[in-house]
């Protein structure tokens, strides 16, 4: 990226769009403020110094919130203020200045993201989807008219959620919102699905990744229905499907917490795929990914290695 990037005025660059590095981005902006304005710092500790007491955990502090109508809403908020107000200013460096005001949204999001976890699935669910479509927004803003994006996340997240059982239970996501808002500027949502294989994930939020291995779709599925033809790339005309495509079908969903054995009555959002989609890519057989183990390096290596590091 830095070799492509060299020379052009138009750069392109990777960012993040979640919503969980609360204390993450509050490290960020403190050590920015420091360097750039100690006395605006201050601030930016008054909002840290409010989610100490929960050692760096966000459930901890959610349920806090339940049981003592306490929070830390109010920092949060003026610290995102104070950025807004100075972040462009303090070196010219207008790439810094977003990042750093960056951070003091995730704070102000985060903040309601982990509150709203412990009272509704489906009020964090949408207050993270839209927190997504922010920063989407304010990326397309700040890189100018020109500019485009691709979003890399999971189905359940880039598939148009008024086409599955989503939309039911009151949740919204960000491939919904950006044909809302912005279909007329050139938006397509591709979706992707396998038959079988394996895939890295977690049995539960939070849990070690695991390799598991994906069974067969499930019969009647889209999944299913896909392995039985020879399509890799669909490319979706509404004014030309069939009427099997217009069905409501199970479309598995696989994230970072899978449970293979839920496979019979589970895992599954029923879906009318050409309306959740512009595209879908499907590949039979999918392979888990090969995570990096960074080892890190021993400064001062054992005697068993005599030969160094």
């Amino acid at each position: 990226m830095h070799k492509y990037n060299k020379g052009k005025s138009n750069k392109a660059g990777f960012y993040g769009l979640d919503v969980y590095s609360l204390w993450e981005s509050m490290e960020s902006i403190l050590n920015y403020l420091e360097k750039k304005d100690p006395q605006a710092a201050q601030t930016a500790r008054e909002a840290y110094q409010c989610f100490e007491p929960y050692g760096e955990d966000p459930q901890s502090y959610a349920w806090s919130t339940r049981m003592v109508p306490s929070d830390c809403e109010d920092e949060v908020i003026d610290l995102l203020l104070q950025m807004q107000r100075r972040a462009g200013y303090y070196d010219g460096d207008p790439e810094a200045g977003f990042n750093a005001e960056q951070n003091a949204l995730v704070i102000k999001n985060a903040e309601r993201y982990y509150r709203a976890m412990v009272r509704s699935d489906s009020g964090s669910w949408n207050v993270r989807d839209q927190h997504m479509m922010e920063t989407l927004d304010r990326l397309m803003d700040f890189h100018g008219q020109d500019a485009k994006g691709i979003v890399w996340a999971h189905n359940t997240h880039i598939g148009d959620a008024r086409y599955t059982d989503m939309a039911r239970a009151g949740m919204f996501n960000i491939g919904q919102l950006a044909r809302e808002e912005h279909e007329r500027e050139g938006v397509v949502l591709a979706g992707f699905g396998s038959h079988h294989g394996s895939v890295i994930a977690g049995k539960s939020w939070g849990a070690p990744m695991e390799r598991m291995n994906v069974p067969n779709a499930r019969a009647g599925s889209w999944e299913d229905i896909l392995h039985q033809g020879d399509d890799q790339l669909l490319i979706f005309d509404e004014e030309n499907l069939s009427e099997e495509f217009q069905e409501s079908r199970g479309h598995r969903a696989i994230g970072v917490v899978y449970e293979p054995k839920f496979e019979g009555y589970g895992n599954y959002v029923p879906t009318v795929l050409p309306r959740r989609y512009d595209a879908f890519l499907y590949i039979d057989e999918t392979e888990a990914l090969h995570p990096l183990h960074i080892e890190p390096i021993e400064l001062n290596p054992p005697d068993t290695y005599p030969w160094g590091v």
